[in-house]
């Protein structure tokens, strides 16, 4: 018997969701995840990709631990076993994750060999039984991101039927990366770029299926283009590498222009915000770069970037650095700023 999912959660996360943060391997864990919610109260935020093996046959649980601040939350999944996916789902909400993510997306090698990710684009069918299969589990929104198409795909038939069998399916939120994914020949950093642009097919989906939420993702820089996607009747707009390179710039204002709520966050607050984080997380055994490394492009464009951003790299990895350190690198800011 399928979860009913609860009506304020689902509302909840679907407004946040008018503006995210892309879940990124190696770079939105969770203390990337607690800067930008310092930066952005409303935005909806992405794990990286977890395989479902890993956390139900390899036991790594751990990989879900995340802090109450960084609510709203969504975990995105790997995998295409159903019944192995309804498992991680459940093992992610009853740690509290507010949506569970699909990834119908990523193009890396080490995805297609696992026969998940972009592969996912060519059998709809399969998507359809894993989104099942996680929604009997559990009551939070199940979602699914995906490419335009793979390969020798033809988007403009591949992702209709892609879209439609997903709604059939009784998912209501889809994030759409408006480029195609070439599993052969690409390498996943070229995936990112080489493939054009289609964001007039992802306009013409949402016109085509109005009832579903629709988050465009690809190449959106600035919140100008976030804004821009929106006024063309999308519902959300997914910001991926800008928003962890030039995190102020994507961040601070989005409260007030895309939410419409709330004002601009400083970043220079925000760093004297994430101290007690780094304590306890130093505390705990922890390393600084673990963190800092994430706070790097902070400043970007802004006076004393280089300093901030040299001094940082230069002393967080050191065995003595501390929160000292943080203030040291944030007065090369101050100083330059004055």
């Amino acid at each position: 018997m399928q979860s009913s999912p609860c009506p304020a959660k689902v509302d909840q996360v679907a407004h946040a969701a008018r503006l995210s943060v892309a879940p990124m391997m190696d770079w939105t864990d969770r203390h990337c995840r607690y800067l930008h919610r310092l930066l952005s109260a409303q935005s909806l935020l992405y794990t990286e990709m977890v395989t479902a093996p890993a956390l139900v046959r390899g036991g790594a649980v751990h990989l879900l631990d995340f802090s109450a601040q960084e609510h709203p939350v969504a975990l995105q999944l790997g995998g295409s076993d159903p019944a192995e996916l309804s498992q991680a789902a459940k093992l992610a909400e009853e740690r509290g994750y507010d949506e569970i993510n699909l990834n119908c997306g990523c193009p890396s090698d080490r995805v297609q060999s696992g026969t998940f990710g972009a592969v996912l684009m060519r059998t709809p069918g399969v998507v359809a039984e894993c989104v099942k299969s996680m929604q009997d589990k559990v009551s939070v929104p199940v979602t699914v991101k995906c490419r335009i198409g793979v390969d020798d795909q033809e988007p403009k038939e591949v992702l209709p039927h892609f879209l439609e069998t997903m709604a059939q399916a009784g998912v209501t939120r889809i994030s759409i990366h408006a480029r195609k994914a070439w599993l052969k020949g690409l390498s996943p950093k070229e995936n990112r770029h080489i493939p054009p642009l289609d964001y007039a097919l992802v306009y013409q989906m949402k016109r085509r299926f109005p009832e579903l939420h629709l988050s465009l993702n690809g190449g959106v820089e600035t919140l100008d283009q976030a804004e821009k996607h929106l006024a063309e009747g999308l519902d959300g707009v997914m910001i991926g590498r800008a928003a962890y390179h030039n995190p102020s710039d994507v961040l601070c204002a989005a409260d007030r222009r895309i939410f419409g709520t709330g004002q601009d966050s400083d970043p220079v607050a925000v760093v004297h915000a994430m101290l007690p984080y780094i304590e306890s997380h130093l505390s705990g055994g922890g390393k600084l770069h673990q963190i800092s490394r994430h706070m790097l492009g902070l400043f970007a464009g802004r006076p004393g970037a280089r300093a901030w951003r040299r001094y940082l790299s230069e002393n967080a990895s050191s065995s003595a650095a501390n929160t000292d350190t943080v203030l040291s690198a944030l007065a090369h800011v101050s100083q330059t700023a004055a």
